[in-house]
């Protein structure tokens, strides 16, 4: 299939949209969702354990819930089907993230991120967000004798 530069420019975009979310998380820069998410939003973090909610609850949930957990997403296998000015896009994440106390424990999330773009005056955002988890494990470090 033939790409135009528009479309090739709007999965641009959208790829770029979702590594602001994966950024502004791991950076632990809740305000900035402002910029990714619409006013309207519907984020669903229910099937990982969290809410099915706005954007307002979620950004109070993740400055709660958060904490200063090490954590960094890595997005991949981008699957995005365009309609428009809106596109149903599907993307696989893998999240570690280490556990308190000192980091001796590691928990290690695979799981896809179902999205609906919409394309804004203000470029694309994200509308609706469902997390949908594949695995999760918790593994001990292994204590180096170097």
């Amino acid at each position: 299939m033939v790409m135009t530069l528009q479309e090739i420019s709007d999965r641009f975009e959208i790829i770029d949209l979702l590594t602001a979310y994966c950024s502004a998380i791991d950076k632990k820069e809740i305000n900035a969702l402002d910029l990714i998410f619409t006013p309207d939003a519907r984020i669903d973090y229910s099937k990982a354990g969290g809410p099915n909610t706005d954007l307002k609850t979620i950004k109070k949930f993740l400055k709660e819930n958060l904490g200063d957990l090490p954590r960094q997403h890595l997005i991949s296998n981008h699957q995005i089907k365009m309609h428009g000015d809106i596109a149903e896009v599907r993307c696989l994440c893998y999240n570690p993230l280490e556990l308190p106390p000192h980091g001796e424990e590691i928990m290690l999330w695979g799981l896809w991120y179902n999205d609906k773009c919409v394309r804004t005056q203000d470029g694309w955002k994200i509308k609706e967000k469902i997390t949908e988890p594949c695995f999760h494990w918790k593994l001990r470090k292994i204590k180096s004798t170097v």
